[in-house]
């Protein structure tokens, strides 16, 4: 056999497709690298340092990991989350129901879907400014109330109120991104063969039942994927409080105040902590979450084929 010379060798069809790979996926891993895992392990470098953004720093090991734990305000902000995450019960739960009736086909789908995904286009500050006019005293929700026959001195204040600021805010977030989690829904819904609603009419099923047995079993990949992606959102809330209340009275999440204390109090490195803690807790609730629905649902798969 001959041997081949660098130029062929490098001119063949293997070697060529090889070198068209690399080369397009060279330039997004520099910027992967540039961009997200260089920054990433500086951030986990700051996190060990008293330090601003300019100026001497200061080791001093876990010392601000075991402050964002210490401080009331940082991490008891985490529990403002539990606010956003009953909204995101609702909001999964009204995105589930409006795909299921727009799958078996009403009128005006196309308008009612757009109307829904709408809000989702709108950028997260603009939604801010929308809802804090929305909310304020005497404005739009107050005058929408009054015309219903409420009594303009029982309405609560809807931003001032610490029973019901974070609910308030937490239903931005639900108006926002229902569309978002309907349009997910509804791809995974339309995936499904149209034969076996007929099937299942024939059998005399009804709507609930073609939607237990048929809808939920076939789409329950989404629904993990949804209620993973609404716990993470719901532990990073920050354009609802950071806009419309900068989160005083008792509404600053967990990001709002890593945004307050890493740039106006300039603690970069207790900021830098509470950002790796908070990554921490996604991987964890990521994790526990895809345990429990594998369990459950390889759970609720067993029963069904014993019975």
């Amino acid at each position: 056999m001959e041997k081949q010379s660098f130029k062929q060798w490098f001119c063949s069809r293997k070697v060529q497709r090889r070198l068209v790979i690399f080369t397009f996926l060279l330039v997004p891993l520099v910027l992967l690298f540039m961009f997200t895992y260089i920054p990433f392990a500086k951030m986990i470098q700051f996190s060990f340092y008293d330090m601003k953004y300019l100026g001497a720093r200061t080791f001093v090991g876990l010392k601000n990991y075991a402050e964002v734990f210490d401080r009331k305000e940082i991490f008891g902000s985490l529990f403002n989350s539990l606010y956003y995450m009953g909204g995101g019960v609702v909001q999964l739960a009204l995105a589930l129901f409006f795909a299921t009736m727009m799958v078996f086909k009403v009128k005006g789908e196309s308008v009612f879907k757009a109307s829904l995904f709408f809000p989702y286009l709108i950028c997260g500050i603009a939604v801010g400014f929308i809802f804090k006019f929305f909310y304020a005293r005497g404005a739009v929700l107050d005058t929408i109330l009054q015309m219903f026959g409420m009594n303009a001195d029982k309405i609560p204040l809807w931003l001032q109120d610490q029973s019901i600021n974070n609910v308030s805010l937490a239903a931005t977030s639900v108006w926002r991104y229902t569309g978002q989690n309907v349009i997910l829904f509804l791809g995974a819904m339309m995936s499904v063969d149209t034969d076996l609603y007929e099937a299942a009419s024939l059998d005399g099923a009804n709507r609930w039942q073609q939607f237990r047995y048929i809808i939920l079993p076939s789409i329950k990949s989404i629904i993990v994927l949804n209620i993973i992606l609404c716990v993470s959102g719901c532990l990073s809330a920050f354009e609802p409080p950071y806009v419309i209340t900068n989160g005083t009275m008792g509404t600053g999440t967990y990001f709002v105040i890593m945004n307050r204390i890493a740039h106006e109090n300039q603690k970069v490195g207790l900021a830098s902590a509470m950002a790796i803690v908070l990554l921490i807790l996604i991987i964890l609730c990521t994790i526990g979450q895809k345990l429990f629905f594998k369990y459950a649902f390889d759970s609720s798969a067993e029963g069904s084929t014993i019975r």
